[in-house]
C-alpha cells in the first residue's frame, strides 16, 4: 500500500506543479521552444487548468478507471500536438515538446493505473 500511495502522490504532485507552471509562467516555458505569442500563452494556461482539474479528479477518485481515462486524455493530447507539429511549421518545436510532455504524462498515468490494479 505504501509504494502505491507514494507513486500516486508523486505523479499527482508532479501534475499539480506542471499545471501551476503552465498557468503562471507560460511565456517562460515557451521561450526555449517557440514564439510566446498571446495565443500560445493562453493555450498553455488552458492546459495548466486542465492538468489541475485532472489532478483534482484523480485525488478525489484514485481508482484505476479514472487513471486510465486521464492517461487517455494525455495520449489524445500528445496525438493532437503531433498533428499540429505536422501542420504548422512555425509551431513545430513547441508542439513536439508539448507532445513529448503529454506522452510522458500518458505513460505515468497508465503505469499508475496498472500499479493500482495489481495492488
Amino acid at each position: 500500500m505504501g509504494r502505491r500511495r507514494a507513486l500516486r502522490r508523486a505523479v499527482l504532485t508532479g501534475r499539480v506543479a506542471w499545471g501551476t507552471l503552465l498557468l503562471l509562467v507560460p511565456g517562460a516555458l515557451l521561450r526555449p521552444v517557440g514564439p510566446a505569442t498571446p495565443a500560445a500563452r493562453w493555450t498553455l494556461r488552458v492546459l495548466g487548468a486542465r492538468h489541475l482539474a485532472q489532478a483534482a479528479v484523480t485525488l478525489r477518485w484514485p481508482v484505476p478507471g479514472v487513471l486510465v481515462v486521464g492517461a487517455a486524455v494525455d495520449g489524445a493530447h500528445a496525438l493532437a500536438t503531433l498533428a499540429l507539429a505536422a501542420a504548422d511549421r512555425r509551431q513545430r518545436h513547441a508542439a513536439l515538446a508539448d507532445a513529448t510532455v503529454a506522452a510522458v504524462w500518458a505513460v505515468l498515468g497508465a503505469t499508475t493505473a496498472r500499479y493500482e490494479e495489481e495492488s
